[in-house]
């Protein structure tokens, strides 16, 4: 399945990027468009003018002005200034905004309660807890169409970057800290998500699979997790956590707790613990 929804994202990634199923997704659409936009005001121009200069100083043309001692244009001078400074304002307000509204710690307003998800960064997969379910899955996501999800998002190894093309922006996972993102799936879907910073050999082959799912059938997805014999305990996450490659969607039906923030927790003790041992201290 891990293999096959790799495969996918191979080919689609980028019209994703432009048919977002989401809030937030659509959001960013929308200042990629205004972006783009702002860049042609600067790109055709310049395009146009290089056609322009080159046809009319053509070596051919001897109706074109030729002043050589010619050093300053009050005109020239005000488009040269002028127009890159109102760009940048431009860009400058767009940027401001954008930051404002996307910005990935804020909720989605909505008449519906988040729903927490903990997402753990590992080699080579991710893995997924439900604090208020009591359930962990690796490499799926799946989330009930139509409410805000807040994820809470770390690391256990190297940095990676935590992407749904389909929902929501990219965010960093590091470890011995939290990062927050917000998304929502406007309708029932599956998607893909994936790693997009180099994390080492597995990178690759790094994707997740996200379900949205109608009310119904996450409380049944919820409930065949819960039906899984394995638990996600101490011992079973230190095997989890080794590297490997293209691991199977697995469920776990209980999960250890508070392992969310003993994975922080881990690699602010081992700094602590190499800052007193140093020389001198």
């Amino acid at each position: 399945m891990v293999a096959s929804v790799a495969l996918l994202a191979a080919g689609c990634d980028r019209a994703v990027i432009l048919n977002p199923k989401g809030p937030i997704a659509d959001a960013e659409r929308g200042l990629l468009i205004d972006a783009f936009s702002v860049m042609m005001v600067v790109i055709v121009p310049v395009i146009a003018m290089a056609f322009v200069f080159a046809w009319r100083y053509r070596a051919s043309n001897r109706r074109a002005a030729y002043a050589p001692t010619w050093d300053y244009s009050a005109k020239v001078d005000a488009v040269v200034w002028l127009i890159p400074a109102l760009i940048v304002i431009a860009v400058g307000v767009l940027v401001w905004r954008s930051t404002h509204k996307l910005d990935p710690y804020r909720e989605i307003a909505s008449d519906k309660p988040p729903l927490d998800v903990e997402v753990v960064a590992e080699d080579w997969k991710w893995l997924f807890i439900y604090p208020d379910q009591g359930i962990a899955v690796v490499n799926q996501l799946a989330i009930p169409a139509g409410r805000p999800i807040s994820l809470r998002i770390t690391s256990d190894t190297v940095m990676n970057s935590f992407y749904v093309p389909a929902l929501a922006g990219q965010i960093y996972a590091m470890a011995g800290m939290q990062t927050r993102l917000q998304m929502l799936a406007d309708a029932p879907g599956r998607f893909v998500g994936r790693n997009t910073q180099y994390s080492g050999g597995g990178f690759s082959d790094q994707y997740f699979e996200v379900l949205a799912l109608s009310e119904g059938d996450f409380n049944d997805w919820v409930a065949k997790a819960k039906q899984s014999p394995d638990k996600l305990d101490v011992p079973t996450y230190a095997k989890l956590a080794e590297k490997s490659r293209r691991n199977p969607v697995g469920y776990y039906s209980g999960i250890e707790p508070r392992l969310f923030d003993s994975i922080i927790e881990k690699y602010n003790h081992e700094h602590h613990a190499h800052a007193t041992s140093a020389p001198g201290r």
